[in-house]
């Protein structure tokens, strides 16, 4: 996909869902990578991944240079609360834009959340995660992860103009080191990587995505 493809693109829904029955496994159970509690839920559901999704990141960390690390941010999603959190976007954005008609919404909170219904976190096959040094502190990708459109005017998609040449190497380090592990990136956060779902079978020219949405 040359051109940034949002996660409302009819595109994206129209790929087909060839569900593996893959399980969802907690990340935090031996496999070395290091998870934030930003997202921490009471249920822990937050650092689950399919077992394909997490062999992968294991491989993308192994390809970094000595001393650096992923920092796992959030892996599965609920479908209640992905729906939770696409419904106030788009509330923020139809309150500050009164003029936009329903389907402008929905496209402009796709470029932050995914629509419930396609959401690659609630299959279990999308991943936030940033990069930390040897002593667990971030380095400079340009905004916090998680930053919105709005509030990082633009720099948080991952092929933005105006952010400094550290985060501009940072970020192309991730992006390799994802890459070459089979993840693929959606374009407006560059923290947010998946394998598996409908957008990576768009992205890749898979026939039909592996993994749909389910509950932990």
């Amino acid at each position: 996909m040359s051109e940034i493809v949002l996660m409302s693109d009819p595109k994206v829904s129209a790929v087909a869902v060839r569900e593996c029955g893959e399980r969802l496994l907690d990340v935090r159970g031996g496999s070395g990578l290091l998870v934030d509690e930003r997202k921490q839920d009471g249920t822990g559901a937050f650092t689950h991944l399919r077992a394909a999704v997490l062999d992968r990141l294991l491989d993308a960390q192994s390809r970094l240079p000595d001393g650096l690390r992923l920092l796992f941010v959030e892996g599965y999603r609920p479908p209640e609360l992905q729906s939770r959190y696409f419904d106030e976007y788009a509330n923020e954005l139809r309150a500050a834009n009164p003029g936009w008609p329903d389907d402008r919404v929905r496209s402009a909170a796709s470029r932050y959340v995914s629509p419930p219904e396609i959401a690659p976190h609630s299959a279990g096959a999308a991943v936030d995660l940033t990069l930390v040094d040897a002593d667990g502190h971030e380095l400079d990708l340009g905004t916090r992860v998680n930053a919105s459109p709005e509030e990082s005017a633009g720099a948080c998609y991952t092929d933005a103009d105006g952010i400094g040449a550290e985060a501009r190497a940072n970020r192309r380090l991730l992006s390799a080191v994802l890459t070459g592990a089979g993840l693929v990136n959606y374009p407006t956060e560059w923290w947010h990587w998946s394998y598996g779902d409908r957008y990576w079978a768009l992205a890749t020219g898979a026939p039909s995505a592996l993994y749909g949405s389910r509950r932990l």
